[in-house]
């Protein structure tokens, strides 16, 4: 999820999906939130938070893959609701979360809530289980007035909505360094093309403009996936995006192999490639969290990556718009078309129905929690996160590369769409489309890679 450092925010849930695929029964939530005024807070103004109501001597257990050090905001963000309603939030992070929440709900012992990585699992609960029941009343007003729509359909099964957004992350960003742009004169590209001549112009110098990685253990290959996501979108528009992610046209038909073809002129392109870490073949076996260190070193100029990479670069560098490193975004294709951003989030679901979890989840939907989150990260020196909330004050986030990506999100001109992978079945969007990628990459044809991937869809989904 979001606040992860040094990885991708979670998909590898195949364990969690698989054991729900066998049926694992897990106890809904539903109603509507509590009214009435909390007990007084030592130290917080609890105006707020009286709707939740008097909830003293109650306890909600909350279970995440978010570990230390980016546990500690979370905690933090919980403080105001807890003195304010008089609940005790319980919070369990574990490196374990994927394989060990099947275990507890096969147990009769699930956690009052948990943070879902992807639509794709939560759409996983509630088809496989039939369990998981829709958000409480208060809940949805606060989605409908604060997310866009994009944040609402991911959260949504069948057009009914089950789980509100939590963190988000910008993906659709290009890393590069202001200080190096500067001292060679290059300008930050508005259009593919103008990238396409920023490269070959970096190349005629003598240099390498891009450096990538995909390696990611057991994940390998997901970065990829989000390249070509970003250039779907670019090449051929939202709706056709939406046909592809949703099966209406085959994962290898023609508009998907340009797209992947597109990618291919970048990154299988060994003029352009791999800065920092040599030839082509070295983008698989070079980690994700290493791929834009040469950044630093100006051994490469530009490294694709969603806003959370800013957590790689080392201590202390200077991550600002005239810094030593920032991000522009992915450039159009058409530069009369909408600038499409690809974004992706976790959301939050309930296996509980009592009042107290009830309220908990319309806070975590609310602009106070999302405020009191980013106080609470920059209150620690940590960024690399950031809400679809448009309630949340950039202002709040003490990273440039942060108040950035919330004003991307916040930005209504902007067309938003959710990672494809994280919104198709997992055994494609975490399994085979990381595969066909890493084969795609050391040298299987487009045709083959993604042929390999429409053979894997599930029948029927």
């Amino acid at each position: 999820m979001t606040a992860l450092v040094g990885r991708r925010p979670a998909r590898k849930t195949s364990l969690l999906a698989v054991a729900l695929g066998a049926g694992l029964v897990l106890a809904g939530c539903s109603g509507s939130n509590v009214a009435g005024g909390g007990p007084a807070a030592q130290g917080a103004d609890c105006a707020a938070y009286e709707q939740y109501g008097d909830l003293a001597g109650t306890r909600i257990t909350l279970y995440t893959s978010i570990t230390a050090p980016e546990d500690q905001p979370h905690i933090d963000s919980y403080k105001p609701f807890e003195e304010c309603t008089g609940a005790q939030v319980v919070y369990e992070g574990s490196k374990e979360f994927e394989a060990q929440l099947p275990v507890r709900v096969q147990a009769g012992a699930p956690p009052d809530i948990a943070y879902v990585p992807q639509p794709g699992l939560l759409a996983t609960l509630v088809r496989n289980t039939g369990a998981v029941k829709p958000v409480p009343p208060t809940v949805t007003t606060n989605v409908d007035q604060y997310y866009s729509e994009t944040f609402k359909a991911a959260g949504s099964v069948d057009g009914t909505l089950y789980a509100a957004p939590l963190g988000a992350n910008v993906k659709s960003f290009v890393w590069y360094s202001p200080q190096a742009f500067a001292a060679k004169g290059y300008t930050v590209p508005t259009t593919w093309d103008e990238m396409v001549a920023l490269s070959d112009r970096i190349v005629a110098e003598g240099g390498k403009p891009w450096c990538a990685g995909i390696n990611s253990g057991e994940a390998t290959g997901w970065p990829l996936t989000d390249w070509l996501e970003d250039t779907m979108l670019r090449v051929n528009g939202a709706d056709v995006y939406d046909q592809w992610v949703s099966h209406a046209i085959p994962f290898n038909s023609p508009q998907v192999a340009t797209a992947l073809d597109r990618v291919g002129s970048v990154l299988k392109n060994p003029a352009y490639v791999n800065g920092g870490f040599g030839d082509v073949s070295s983008i698989a076996t070079t980690t994700f969290q290493d791929a834009g260190l040469p950044l630093l070193e100006e051994t490469c100029y530009m490294h694709r990556q969603a806003n959370f990479y800013a957590a790689n670069f080392p201590e202390g560098t200077d991550i600002s718009e005239n810094g030593q490193l920032y991000a522009f975004e992915l450039p159009p294709i058409d530069p009369t078309a909408p600038q499409t951003i690809l974004v992706g989030a976790e959301f939050v679901a309930a296996f509980s129905d009592r009042p107290e979890v009830q309220a908990f989840q319309a806070y975590l939907s609310s602009p106070e929690w999302a405020n009191n989150k980013a106080k609470a990260g920059s209150d620690l020196g940590q960024s690399g996160w950031i809400s679809a909330n448009t309630g949340l004050d950039p202002a709040n986030l003490s990273s440039p590369i942060d108040r950035f990506s919330a004003e991307i999100l916040q930005d209504q001109n902007n067309t938003f769409r959710f990672d494809g992978s994280d919104l198709m079945p997992a055994a494609v969007g975490a399994a085979t489309f990381w595969r066909g990628m890493t084969d795609w990459i050391t040298g299987q044809s487009t045709a083959d890679s993604l042929t390999f991937i429409e053979q894997s869809w599930p029948a029927g989904q």
